[in-house]
């Protein structure tokens, strides 16, 4: 980022890796830092105001919405954005169980299906149908692939249980 007023040093953890920056502007969201600093197009921005979900990231673990957190409130912090859930050869139980469903139509709002369900499978491999509609109630997809993302959030849960059973 470029100097301006009100711009301090920041160092957070992202996808696993330590992340220095010289000069962030005290007002810059997480959500900006992410993706115009640091090139992550996983979360997007969808409504700012942290109602869709598109932005969704991991903050320790716990799923959160970039767009309204402060880049300084993380200082220090694990962030894990949808590229750091998974790799290619690896991909997160979630990320396949989508691939392996389809769940995906214009894919703006998967990145927040996406990270929410793996929030919630990591609290509760458990989750009962009602509770992954509740959790993914606040993700908003205007494709109208709702049966699909809740077939492959299902069926990571499956995947999740057995390779703990293993």
């Amino acid at each position: 980022m470029t100097a301006t007023c009100g711009a301090e040093p920041l160092q957070l953890q992202v996808n696993g890796q330590a992340c220095s920056l010289a000069t962030v502007p005290r007002e810059a969201t997480l959500l900006h830092l992410l993706r115009n600093d640091l090139g992550l197009n996983g979360p997007k921005y969808g409504c700012g105001l942290g109602q869709c979900g598109a932005c969704t990231v991991h903050i320790d673990g716990v799923a959160a919405r970039a767009c309204v957190i402060p880049a300084h409130g993380v200082a220090g912090r694990a962030v894990t954005t949808l590229e750091g859930l998974g790799t290619r050869g690896h991909w997160h139980p979630v990320q396949a169980a989508f691939e392996d469903a389809q769940a995906a139509q214009c894919g703006y709002c998967l990145n927040g299906m996406v990270m929410q369900a793996a929030a919630l499978l990591a609290r509760d491999p458990q989750a009962s149908e009602a509770r992954i509609r509740s959790e993914l109630s606040g993700n908003l997809c205007r494709c109208g692939t709702h049966i699909e993302i809740l077939d492959a959030v299902q069926r990571a849960a499956l995947r999740m249980r057995a390779e703990t059973n293993r």
